[in-house]
């Protein structure tokens, strides 16, 4: 750590001698009030004046500020499904080149944040609500700018959460509100040509071909899992019932029959994934596999990544998804 901080000491040297000039397609233009002080899991983050040049950490933070219209100078690596030449998810790409960037700076944070990177974009605040930060790391990187992580819990954060928490670091808060309230009103649209997904009791799942000992629930704190009852699903009584703190729930299969209410389940995977669970005699007992009412996402696939939603990730990719649920609740 000391390593990192004296690093950092230099960089940050060097730039606050460069000077940190901004250009037109980075800034924001807000109208909220400064200083603005926000609280979050490790406390409380100042903002002393209008940020201009805005870093995006962690699973798609940059999309909020994109969807406003405001080019971040620097955002995290996609790090699943399907990503571009720029290693950025489709949706993501598209908005800076609407933007008229066509080469952005992304963060490959596989192994942990860069640090140095994000030093070097000179960035006036660093938006992260949606991740998995520590102190540690939210102490070292308030040594670049002012940090807003997520508000309770590592990965628990909902898409709107998302969108109007990092929105509001922006300055942004009201029009982050808007966005969302689009958003809702275009899933509401879409949802109006799949009327029989209403009340199908859906979960959202994980497991492994190579060991089907175990799975994984995804709880109601998980993005993903949340993300089904904007789609008009029902939450299955199991999952309700589930007390933890955590978004994931690791479950024997011995323990599979407690999710005899599950009609259809969305997880990773292919068709042989999907046979040697039903082939399974204690994993078969939950309904939407016997069946067959699985949704299979492809890990490299476009919507794998759009599962965990975004502001840009849900009108990319709610045909899609909304389409793959509709033929597996014929199953059901």
């Amino acid at each position: 750590m000391k390593k990192v901080i004296a690093m950092l000491s230099s960089i940050l040297l060097a730039l606050s001698v460069v000077g940190c000039s901004s250009t037109k397609k980075s800034s924001t233009s807000s109208t909220d009030q400064y200083p603005l002080t926000l609280t979050h899991a490790f406390g409380t983050t100042t903002i002393k004046k209008e940020p201009k040049r805005v870093a995006a950490i962690g699973w798609e933070n940059g999309d909020t500020p994109l969807a406003l219209g405001i080019v971040p100078v620097g955002v995290s690596r996609s790090n699943y499904g399907a990503e571009t030449k720029n290693h950025l998810h489709v949706w993501t790409d598209q908005a800076f080149k609407k933007l008229g960037e066509n080469n952005p700076v992304v963060f490959d944070d596989t192994d942990g944040w860069d640090y140095e990177a994000i030093a070097k974009t000179k960035p006036d605040v660093i938006i992260a609500s949606y991740s998995g930060m520590t102190k540690e790391e939210y102490e070292t990187l308030s040594k670049i700018a002012p940090v807003l992580p997520y508000k309770k819990n590592a990965w628990q954060t909902t898409w709107r959460d998302q969108t109007i928490e990092n929105a509001t670091a922006l300055g942004k808060k009201k029009e982050g509100e808007e966005l969302v309230k689009k958003t809702e009103a275009l899933i509401k649209e879409k949802l109006s040509s799949y009327p029989d997904l209403k009340g199908k009791k859906s979960a959202f799942m994980w497991f492994s071909a190579e060991d089907l000992s175990k799975f994984y629930v995804y709880t109601l704190k998980d993005p993903r899992a949340a993300y089904l009852q904007d789609l008009s699903l029902e939450v299955p009584e199991s999952i309700k019932s589930i007390d933890s703190k955590d978004f994931s729930l690791t479950v024997s299969r011995e323990k599979a029959s407690t999710f005899k209410d599950v009609e259809l389940i969305v997880t990773y995977g292919d068709e042989a994934l999907l046979k040697k669970m039903q082939s399974d005699p204690l994993l078969s007992q939950i309904p939407a596999i016997k069946n067959g009412a699985v949704v299979l996402l492809s890990s490299d696939s476009e919507l794998a990544a759009g599962t965990t939603p975004s502001i840009l990730s849900i009108p990319h990719n709610l045909d899609n998804y909304l389409k793959v649920i509709n033929e597996a609740a014929k199953k059901a």
